[in-house]
């Protein structure tokens, strides 16, 4: 029996989704469909007749502000928004900023499907000579986390952001949820993706197939152990979502100049 609600939420389209860039840490904000995607999430939730209690988004801007155009759909701007670097998505590196499409091309698919979606493959670190070590390093931003910004990381796997997102579930948002609050975690492909493998028990293997496209909740049924009770649902018109997951999942897919 579902004791408690949860609902998962990928940001919406920001500028390098829309470019087909690896993103990453670097601060990008939503793109004009990002904005749309969210305010609909918004309004469909709340033609649903949910409620939020409080909202857990990273500190990156595109994550931020989706959370607040959802809330703003729903009438419900007044409810807590916390941050913290550790719903942040997954650092991938000297990857930062490179076109997927243009990556399989030189590399392969499967090295790239490797990269972007395997659970324990890290991708190579980005070093101070990478374009985008200045803008991520010297952001102030990254003065606020719970450890030394030099000891951020300078690239992950999937199994790394779960261990560094882990330790604030557990201490912040499991409390939450444990009294009663119907919390939604505003986030990124891969935090999400995470958080979803250690709620669901997904295999490494199986991970790597989990797609989620942006802009549409998830919602997941818990019960008091905080174990799914049913499979998680992805709220909306179904065929737009599988639309959604097969244009997220043909990102990584090489593709000719013309």
């Amino acid at each position: 029996m579902s004791k408690y609600r949860l609902f998962l939420l990928r940001h919406g389209e920001g500028a390098w989704n829309k470019e087909n860039r690896f993103c990453s840490w670097v601060d990008q904000k939503l793109s004009e469909d990002g904005v749309t995607e969210a305010r609909d999430c918004g309004r469909l939730l709340k033609e649903q007749g949910y409620k939020f209690d409080l909202v857990f988004t990273s500190i990156l801007s595109r994550s931020v502000h989706t959370a607040w155009l959802v809330l703003e759909a729903m009438g419900q701007e007044w409810v807590p928004v916390v941050k913290s670097w550790r719903l942040n998505e997954r650092h991938y590196g000297a990857l930062i900023g490179l076109n997927r499409a243009e990556m399989a091309l030189r590399h392969g698919e499967e090295k790239v499907k490797l990269w972007r979606r395997s659970y324990n493959i890290t991708p190579p670190a980005m070093d101070e000579s990478h374009p985008y070590f200045p803008e991520i390093y010297n952001d102030r931003r990254y003065t606020t986390c719970d450890v030394p910004k030099e000891n951020l990381p300078r690239a992950e796997s999937l199994k790394e952001v779960l261990d560094r997102l882990l330790p604030y579930w557990d201490s912040t948002v499991v409390p939450e949820i444990r009294k009663g609050r119907t919390v939604l975690i505003s986030a990124h492909g891969n935090s999400c993706r995470a958080l979803l493998k250690h709620l669901e028990g997904i295999s490494d293997e199986d991970i790597v197939s989990v797609t989620l496209p942006t802009g549409i909740p998830v919602l997941l049924e818990l019960d008091e152990n905080l174990k799914p009770v049913k499979p998680r649902q992805l709220l909306g018109d179904q065929a737009k979502i599988q639309v959604a997951i097969k244009k997220v999942e043909d990102q990584g897919k090489a593709k000719q100049s013309t």
